[in-house]
């Protein structure tokens, strides 16, 4: 964004507590031009604050995974039964994300942090003490709900307090946090289940939650101004048709490659496009009296339409891999689930700790540098996975992972910087909001397309007489190289990317 120092009010009035001219993304004080870029300690600690949270809650999205046959084995249910608690989550964000924008603004951050935090700990709890597989549905339900806000909260927290100039490096502490916890959660759950059975994982979760809430309610304060303006029920209830329908249909499209559904995919899949676009009207409509509940203005942004683009194709790529690899692993390869976690551990724990690294190079270099590798990266990786069968090495599976891991660090970072870089203030919640709706449905459609592909094959080479193993990783091949082809298309995609006026380096 150009900066516009000529319409800026530098009265004591204009300047909410605790920010100073540092603090403001579109103001530098001329006599500091030179001095070194910080966050005040306040804003400092609310960050801090924002991401262990972040941390806490996304944590929880991926331990259910491992935790599964333990479930199953409990309440007596059936593994297609448990997948619900996976699919209820992700329908859960999924209608929730695209009404963040209108909480935060409405609320505040103050509010809102302590509405998310409030709502995932007592569905925690819920977990913790669920008597019967419905009740547990329910409990990841409310975890969702609470997930949902937190996430373009500390986004549209950084983006409104956060300089430009330093914008990168915090970015890539949140890939930290977006990395680490995604790559723990099943290591962790696999440890606690081992130790203290299935609800250990929530019951550990929960203490954590609530000191992070009870620090929240003395720490956080407002960071931007509130807006008064009236929720529109008709936009809710589309958002629910709209994302809750193509989610739904794309988990159901992956179970019912091979067996008959109660349900075909195709019509939920089918509502959810067309309430879709009536979304799109509605929202096209409200905008012109700021009254959207996801404001569409932010794809008047080539930067911004373009991240979208990326972000939902690597998230194909991410989310078909993390559910293919534990399957093949531990189904056609003979290793135990702990086994498996350890495999997926050293790319996550690379992601994570690249983020900072990657956030320093965004500042110096742009976008482009280091995006145009980092998918050629993810794209070989996936190559790599596609030439997996029952004798392939333990180590070439951790190093295809690994290389796919660094792969996405090295893109996920430009990507939320130069999306939300590229935004006015005002639609940096709806702009957050939109990029971790388009991560949930993508994510679905990455989960739906791989083991779409993958059962098709394998029932195909299973019916010609390769054993079940062999029909596995078969599947997974081609599932794998339809993910390679799709990735490959975002490389050109990124060649596009622009750096972000009011960045430090041109």
């Amino acid at each position: 964004m150009s900066a516009r120092t000529d319409t800026i009010d530098d009265s004591p009035s204009a300047v909410p507590e605790g920010v100073g001219t540092l603090d403001r993304p579109d103001h530098i004080a001329p006599a500091e031009a030179d001095a070194p870029i910080r966050l005040t300690p306040e804003h400092f600690r609310v960050i801090a604050l924002l991401m262990v949270s972040a941390f806490t809650v996304i944590l929880n999205e991926t331990t259910m995974t491992i935790a599964l046959p333990a479930i199953m084995t409990d309440l007596t249910i059936t593994e297609t039964t448990g997948q619900w608690l996976t699919t209820a989550f992700m329908l859960t964000m999924a209608v929730v994300i695209p009404t963040t924008g209108y909480l935060i603004n409405r609320l505040g951050t103050r509010n809102a942090y302590m509405l998310a935090m409030s709502i995932f700990t007592a569905g925690t709890l819920l977990g913790a003490l669920a008597p019967t597989f419905a009740v547990l549905v329910s409990a990841r339900v409310v975890q969702a709900m609470g997930t949902g806000i937190m996430m373009p909260l500390l986004m549209t927290t950084i983006m409104t307090i956060v300089p430009p100039q330093i914008r990168g490096k915090v970015m890539g502490n949140i890939t930290l946090v977006i990395a680490l916890a995604p790559a723990l959660g099943p290591f962790m759950s696999g440890v606690v289940v081992d130790l203290a059975g299935w609800r250990a994982v929530f019951a550990v979760v929960t203490p954590v939650s609530a000191l992070a809430l009870t620090a929240g309610i003395l720490w956080v304060r407002d960071v931007g101004e509130k807006e008064r303006q009236p929720i529109d029920p008709l936009s809710i209830l589309l958002s629910l048709l709209a994302f809750g329908g193509v989610v739904w249909g794309l988990s159901q499209l992956g179970e019912s490659a091979d067996e008959a559904s109660v349900m075909s995919p195709y019509v939920p899949l089918g509502v959810g496009v067309v309430a879709l676009g009536a979304f799109v009207w509605r929202q096209l409509a409200r905008q012109r009296t700021d009254s959207a509940l996801l404001d569409l203005r932010t794809f008047r942004s080539g930067n911004f339409r373009l991240a979208v683009g990326i972000m939902a194709i690597a998230m194909i790529a991410m989310f078909g891999s993390m559910i293919l690899l534990p399957l093949i692993l531990q189904n056609a390869m003979g290793y135990s689930p702990t086994l498996a976690g350890f495999v997926v551990l050293p790319g996550g724990l690379a992601m994570g700790l690249l983020g900072p690294v990657v956030g320093r190079l965004y500042d110096k270099r742009g976008p482009r540098p280091l995006m145009i590798p980092g998918l050629a990266g993810v794209t070989l990786a996936v190559v790599l996975l596609a030439t997996i069968n029952t004798g392939t090495p333990l180590w070439q599976v951790v190093l295809a992972q690994f290389v796919l891991m660094v792969g996405l660090s090295f893109t996920f970072t430009p990507l939320f910087s130069s999306a939300m870089g590229d935004l006015e203030m005002h639609l940096y919640s709806h702009g957050s909001a939109t990029i971790n709706t388009v991560q949930q449905v993508a994510g679905a459609a990455g989960t739906a397309l791989f083991v779409a592909l993958m059962t098709i094959r394998s029932t195909r080479l299973e019916e010609s007489g390769a054993s079940e193993a062999e029909a596995l990783t078969g599947g997974a091949r081609l599932a794998f190289m339809v993910g390679a082809i799709v990735v490959a298309t975002a490389i050109l995609l990124a060649a596009r990317i622009k750096r972000v006026e009011g960045g430090p380096v041109h």
